[in-house]
């Protein structure tokens, strides 16, 4: 065998072991058709520690899991920070839900700084009685109800649904005279919560709004609840962290964010541990096969002079 196979081949072998220094991302996954990245993740330790036992995929359908129940996630927008969701129960143009089967749409406390339903989501409460919440403190006919993103109750009334329960404009208006509407569109940050129990009320629509685009009544709107999310800021620690080679994710505790590398995790990037403590153990193992292919390629130069 020549000296000239066997530089070129060790140098193969040499350019094959160099190729993996980067550490793919080991959090990033799929569900369906879905891609689930930082800040989300699917396995514990991953992502942000904000989103931390939210996501679920139950034979590759997304499920997102929050105090008042559990919905469809229907798509993941990273540029725009925003998930769209489902509610089976949710009243729609076409039909309308009662009996209290709707989750409506609700947050643990410690969840609420990083995610809320979006300022253009519309949530329209259905059938509420007059004792609810909702209509507390308001004289009158001055009721929190209003137009959110040119959608409104007055518009919701126009779809089929309506008519399929026997409901007119001239029934409606008695109503109001008597108590608060069938039907009362409010934005969700007047309440901070829409949990039917809580307000007395028999269903609800949700509709959002996707601008620029104006659509032309309810039968073309977008009926579910779209989700905006925030990592409270720039999120420096996980640029840093991915800069380096690393991958974002969070501590036992579940609060402190962390940097995988490799084996060990480190409280700010990879760069920040030293080889020793076997952090890079990938570099690790590049140094140890360069200086064994090293050796090999001058043992077989001297060998064949």
């Amino acid at each position: 065998m020549s000296k000239l196979f066997h530089t070129v081949y060790l140098l193969i072998i040499f350019s094959a072991c160099l190729t993996p220094l980067n550490n793919a991302n080991s959090c990033r996954s799929y569900c369906g058709n879905i891609t689930i990245d930082y800040p989300f993740a699917l396995q514990h330790g991953c992502g942000h520690p904000g989103f931390r036992d939210l996501l679920f995929c139950i034979n590759d359908v997304l499920m997102l899991h929050i105090s008042s129940g559990s919905y469809k996630v229907l798509n993941i927008d990273y540029a725009y920070q925003a998930l769209t969701l489902h509610d089976p129960h949710i009243s729609t143009c076409d039909t309308i839900v009662l009996g209290n089967k709707g989750n409506g749409f609700a947050l643990e406390p410690w969840r609420a700084p990083y995610m809320n339903p979006a300022p253009d989501n519309v949530f329209m409460l259905i059938g509420c009685s007059p004792r609810s919440p909702l209509f507390q403190g308001f004289p009158g006919k001055h009721l929190p109800c209003r137009n959110v993103s040119g959608m409104s109750c007055e518009e919701y009334y126009g779809c089929p649904a309506w008519d399929g329960l026997g409901h007119n404009k001239w029934a409606r208006e008695e109503f109001f005279g008597s108590g608060p509407p069938e039907c009362c569109a409010v934005p969700y940050e007047t309440i901070k919560g829409i949990n039917l129990t809580k307000l007395e009320c028999e269903g609800y629509s949700s509709a959002y709004s996707v601008a620029p685009l104006r659509v032309d009544g309810p039968s073309e709107w977008s009926y579910g609840i779209r989700v905006r999310y925030s990592l409270q800021g720039n999120d420096e620690f996980c640029g840093a962290c991915e800069a380096t080679g690393g991958t974002c994710g969070y501590g036992e505790d579940a609060i402190r964010q962390v940097c995988m590398c490799g084996k060990v995790n480190s409280s700010s990037n990879c760069d920040s541990v030293g080889f020793s403590s076997g952090t890079r153990p990938m570099a690790m193992k590049v140094s140890a096969v360069a200086g064994l292919l090293t050796y090999m390629l001058l043992w077989i130069t001297i060998n064949q002079i």
